[in-house]
C-alpha cells in the first residue's frame, strides 16, 4: 500500500482543483483553497480530501443505483478520501492547479470501485511477474459548430459538423474552423505537460482522432482524463461542443483503441524474430479468453453496442490476426521496439482507467494460466459465417454484463465486490434504458442523445 501523500507548496495557484473520475468515467473534481490543499486536510484525522461516497453510486441521470451489493463502507453518505498524486500536479491556468488522486478509506485500504487504484493492482500484479506494461491510446471525437447551450436547446440533435462533410478519413480539405479547434487543442496540451503523437481527420463529417504517446499505464490513463477536460474547454471557448459518445450520430461510431506491450529485463517482451513471441500468444489467449467479460467494461453504455456493425469498422467477433484491423486483437510484430497488441474494442464512452484494468486483467491470466490463443484469423472477421468456431461479441448490455458475471478469470484479479457493482450498474442503465424513454429500434434514441452526449 502507497504511504500517505504528503502535500508540499503549490507551483503559485490561488486553488487547487483535485480531480479524479468515477467508474462511468465522469471527471469528478472539487476546487479547494491552495492553504486547505498544503495542510493535506490534517483537520480531519485521514490523509487526503472528503468526497461523499454517493460518487460511486450515481447514475448518470443523477439518480441512485439500485440492485447493488453495498458493501460497509457505503450506503451512508459517508466519506472517503482523495489521496493526491504529486507527480500530476500542474498549473491548468493562472491562479488554478491541477491534480489526480486516487480514492482511499478511513482505515487507509484503496476503495475497490476506483478506477485508477484498479489499473494500480493489475500494473503491480504484473510487476511480480517481471514485467513493465506500455501502452498509449487513441482518442476519437466528434466537434460540432454549434455551442453547448445551442446542443442543450436543440437536444443533442440534428447538429452541424464542424469542418464540412468530407470524408471518409485524414483529408486536408477540412473547413479553417475545424483546423483551428484542433491546433488550440493541441497547444493546450502542450502548455500542460501532455505529450501526443498525431491527429487527424477522422471517418465520420466532424470526427477526429488525436493519439497520446505510449506510456505507463496510469499516467496514459490521467492523460487520457486531462486530454478529454481539455478538448471540452477548447470547445467551450471557440463556441462549439464535443463529444466522446459511442455514436452521437447515425454514421460512424468512435472508439478508444488501445495499443500495449509488455518489457521484461529492458526488452519487449512481445518481440520474437519470426511472428509473436511466446509471451504475446499466452497474453493473445488471455485477452480472447476474457474478451467476452471484459466487453462490459469497455462497451459501458446502451449506446457503446450500436457499434457493433459488420463492415463499420469496430469488431464483432472475438478473434485476433497479425496486422488484421477487423479483428479484435491486432498482433503488430517483427521489430523489436514496436511489436505490440491493439485492443480495437473500446468505445471512446469507456473509462480508460477501467478499459486498462480490464485488458491488463486479461493479459495477466493468460500469462498466469500459460492460455494458447486459437488460430489467428488471415481472413476479414466480418460477416463470417456461422460454423467456424468463432464466438460473436456480447451485442448488447445485458448480454456482456452476463458474460463478466461468468468469467472467473477476470473475478479473481479484478475482484468481487467491483465486479458485481458494475455488473448491477449495467443492468440498472439497461432497465432506465427502457423504462425511461430509449427506443431500441431507433438507430440513436432522443434518451441517449440527452444522457451520454456530455458524460462520461
Amino acid at each position: 500500500m502507497p504511504e500517505p501523500t504528503t502535500v508540499t507548496s503549490t507551483p503559485g495557484g490561488r486553488s487547487v482543483r483535485l480531480e479524479a473520475t468515477n467508474p462511468e468515467g465522469c471527471f469528478l473534481g472539487k476546487n479547494v483553497s491552495q492553504k486547505k490543499f498544503e495542510s493535506g486536510n490534517a483537520d480531519a484525522g485521514f490523509p487526503g480530501f472528503p468526497f461523499a461516497d454517493l460518487l460511486f453510486g450515481l447514475d448518470l441521470g443523477n439518480a441512485p443505483v439500485l440492485g447493488a451489493p453495498y458493501p460497509a463502507w457505503r450506503g451512508h453518505l459517508d466519506d472517503v478520501y482523495l489521496r493526491p498524486d504529486m507527480s500530476t500536479l500542474v498549473e491548468w491556468e493562472p491562479g488554478l492547479d491541477s491534480v489526480i488522486g486516487d480514492y482511499w478509506l478511513k482505515d487507509g485500504t484503496p476503495v475497490p470501485l476506483c478506477p485508477r487504484n484498479l489499473v494500480r493492482k493489475m500494473v503491480e500484479r504484473l510487476a511480480a511477474h517481471g514485467y513493465t506494461a506500455t501502452v498509449a491510446v487513441e482518442i476519437e471525437a466528434t466537434v460540432f459548430e454549434e455551442s453547448i447551450h445551442e446542443a442543450r436547446a436543440r437536444g443533442y440533435r440534428d447538429l452541424t459538423p464542424l469542418g464540412g462533410t468530407a470524408g471518409t478519413a485524414y483529408h486536408l480539405a477540412k473547413s479553417k474552423d475545424w483546423v483551428s479547434y484542433m491546433k488550440a487543442v493541441a497547444h493546450r496540451l502542450d502548455e500542460v505537460g501532455i505529450e501526443w503523437d498525431a491527429w487527424s481527420d477522422e471517418d465520420a463529417a466532424g470526427q477526429i482522432e488525436l493519439n497520446l504517446a505510449m506510456g505507463d499505464p496510469i499516467k496514459v490513463g490521467d492523460d487520457w482524463a486531462r486530454t478529454r477536460q481539455v478538448m471540452r474547454e477548447v470547445a467551450f471557448e471557440l463556441g462549439h461542443s464535443v463529444t466522446f459518445m459511442a455514436k452521437p450520430t447515425a454514421g460512424y461510431g468512435q472508439a478508444s483503441h488501445i495499443n500495449i506491450s509488455l518489457q521484461r529485463d529492458g526488452a519487449n517482451a512481445f518481440h520474437a524474430e519470426h511472428g509473436p513471441s511466446e509471451t504475446m500468444l499466452h497474453a493473445i489467449g488471455g485477452l480472447l479468453a476474457t474478451l467476452a467479460g471484459t466487453t462490459s467494461i469497455v462497451l459501458p453504455q446502451i449506446t457503446s453496442y450500436r457499434r457493433l456493425v459488420d463492415l463499420s469498422g469496430p469488431p464483432v467477433t472475438i478473434s485476433w490476426g497479425i496486422s488484421n484491423k477487423t479483428t479484435a486483437v491486432r498482433a503488430v510484430v517483427g521489430h523489436p521496439k514496436y511489436s505490440r497488441l491493439e485492443y480495437r474494442l473500446p468505445g471512446a464512452d469507456a473509462n480508460l482507467y477501467l478499459a486498462l484494468a480490464g485488458v491488463l486483467a486479461g493479459i495477466i491470466a493468460g500469462l498466469e494460466h500459460k492460455i494458447d490463443p486459437p488460430e489467428p484469423v488471415s481472413d476479414m472477421a466480418w460477416c463470417m459465417p456461422p460454423g467456424l468456431g468463432i464466438e460473436r461479441i456480447p451485442d448488447s448490455i445485458t448480454k456482456a454484463a452476463a458474460a463478466l458475471d461468468a468469467d472467473p478469470l477476470l473475478r479473481e484479479l479484478l475482484g468481487d465486490e467491483f465486479v458485481d457493482c458494475w455488473i448491477a450498474s449495467r443492468k440498472w442503465e439497461w432497465m432506465q434504458f427502457h423504462t425511461a424513454g430509449g427506443d431500441r429500434y431507433a438507430e440513436l434514441s432522443e434518451w441517449e442523445s440527452a444522457r451520454y452526449f456530455e458524460l462520461p
